[in-house]
């Protein structure tokens, strides 16, 4: 490629790796049988191709060049280890070294590829937090940095659980590989719930002063796209529904100030129609196939509030049910406790009072700050003041989120003025 400046295939390199380097990773750990030695071969193979490129000019296939050229290199340098160190044990993988240098890598192997990655991320294995890390690092192509910014936590912390996962899976001998049709179900669920947990920690951020961090609700939602379209899943594609139809929200969901802004108050002119009417297709075509799971119901409720124009005008009855639904396939108290706020928005709030209180009384939630938020709040709406004043002082007692906080402080302060 005659006349392109090193800087300029710099910037031509750049452009790639954002778009194809977790597909050359995924294929390289494939062929290399470890993350390390995988992430290594394809920064080298990024790093030749800007003096490669500018020499030669851009191949016809720049992701089967890179995942030729790593390759080469990982296995040239562990020939020359093998070389100077005699008791470096057979490389494992010889059976590969006299496959040509270059080879075709088409959609199908990539697709694989990804989903290998995907599934070994997240394997049981592993506990949950690595799971969230790994998954970020490898799948995402966070920096270790950038992991830690989002959770506040030293990139020390977060480089060693990452260390610690690769480390299990290697000891664990875990395969990188799809689970059997029979395993599907059991580890795709593991798969989208990491997913969910990004998501959630994106969408309402559980430290720091801002209320969103976005970077990483974007990264849920490219992954679930990534999956949805490698290996379509009713419950994946409805999870995808789920986070569009909450992600759709974002730009109300603060003031200018960054202070939170309730659901019956935001300015639903603000909601993103596209993400919403994407949202409702999905939702739609997970209902019609009459298989129920958690995540198409919750995407369905979110649907509900989506459509509507106000807080009144909500469907309350019909999502008053798809709790009732949800109580059966996946229940538990946090269900319980929504399933409240909805009965109180349709019934009344001392129809909603009466049901937290029992869930409370079962001893059920008494540590979760929002169920004594939501029951502040109803108690508000009936003018039970001192009691509503108790739970918010009770829910601020159990440490909630800044952004949370500031809320309830706002909401407790206006007591006095009502």
């Amino acid at each position: 490629m005659s006349g392109v400046t090193a800087a300029g295939m710099q910037t031509l390199v750049d452009n790639v790796y954002r778009t194809e380097s977790r597909r050359v990773l995924a294929t390289l750990i494939r062929l290399l049988g470890d993350f390390d030695r995988a992430e290594d071969a394809m920064h080298d193979a990024f790093a030749a191709a800007v003096d490669q490129w500018t020499r030669d000019g851009v191949p016809n296939n720049p992701r089967t060049w890179l995942v030729s050229t790593g390759r080469f290199k990982a296995i040239d340098a562990m020939r020359r280890r093998q070389r100077f160190d005699s008791a470096m044990p057979e490389i494992a993988w010889q059976r590969d070294l006299d496959t040509p240098d270059e080879f075709d890598i088409d959609d199908a192997t990539i697709a694989d590829d990804q989903l290998r990655l995907i599934f070994t991320c997240c394997h049981p294995v592993l506990p949950p937090d690595a799971r969230v890390a790994l998954t970020l690092r490898e799948v995402c192509g966070l920096t270790t940095e950038e992991i830690a910014r989002a959770y506040l936590a030293a990139p020390s912390a977060i480089a060693q659980r990452i260390v610690r996962a690769k480390k299990r899976i290697r000891d664990a001998r875990v395969p990188y590989q799809v689970p059997e049709p029979d395993e599907r179900p059991e580890r795709l669920d593991a798969v989208l719930q990491v997913i969910y947990l990004v998501f959630n920690e994106g969408y309402a951020a559980s430290s720091g002063y801002s209320l969103t961090r976005p970077d990483l609700s974007g990264e849920a939602i490219r992954l679930v796209r990534l999956l949805t379209g490698l290996m379509p899943d009713i419950e994946a594609s409805s999870l995808l529904a789920l986070m569009l139809l909450h992600e759709a929200r974002r730009p109300a969901r603060a003031d200018p100030a960054g202070d939170m802004v309730p659901l019956e108050e935001q300015d639903r002119a603000l909601w993103d129609r596209a993400m919403i009417a994407e949202g409702e297709r999905l939702v739609e075509q997970s209902l019609a196939t009459r298989r129920l799971g958690p995540y198409t119901l919750q995407a369905a409720i979110a649907a509900e509030h989506a459509k509507a124009e106000s807080t009144e005008t909500t469907g309350w009855g019909r999502i008053v049910g798809l709790y009732d639904l949800l109580m059966l396939v996946e229940p538990s108290p946090v269900v319980e406790l929504n399933r409240a706020a909805a009965v109180a928005m349709q019934d009344g709030p001392a129809a909603g009072l009466a049901l937290i209180n029992g869930i409370l009384a079962r001893g059920d939630l008494a540590d979760y700050h929002l169920a004594h938020a939501a029951r502040a709040d109803l108690c508000r709406r009936i003018g039970m003041t001192d009691e509503a004043r108790a739970a918010y002082e009770r829910a601020l007692a159990l440490d909630p989120p800044e952004q949370e906080r500031r809320f309830l402080k706002k909401r407790m302060l206006a007591l006095s003025h009502e």
